[in-house]
């Protein structure tokens, strides 16, 4: 008798701006830490993170507007938006 294998599980997260969801692997996590907000490519740094997905609008209005700070629960300093703009510009270019 030939069993079949369970498909592997994989993690899905939400955007905290569209609310849209996808693989854990398909959206950029931004991290809460001591040195400030960073973008985390490996998904295992400590700290409070949140999730954004790779739509322009969203990482617009998470820079605009307060919602990455009410899922990061931290205010965010203007450096922290600026490094957080290059980097969504330097991902889509």
């Amino acid at each position: 008798m030939v069993r079949s294998r369970k498909p592997k599980h994989v993690p899905v997260r939400t955007c905290v701006v569209c609310q849209s969801k996808d693989a854990k692997r398909g959206l950029t996590r931004l991290v809460r830490t001591e040195q400030g907000i960073l973008v985390d490519t490996t998904g295992k740094v400590n700290g409070r993170g949140a999730y954004l997905c790779d739509n322009e609008m969203c990482w617009q209005r998470a820079m605009t507007t307060n919602v990455l700070e009410k899922a990061l629960k931290t205010t965010l300093k203007p450096a922290d938006r600026e490094r957080l703009q290059a980097v969504s510009h330097r991902e889509r270019t």
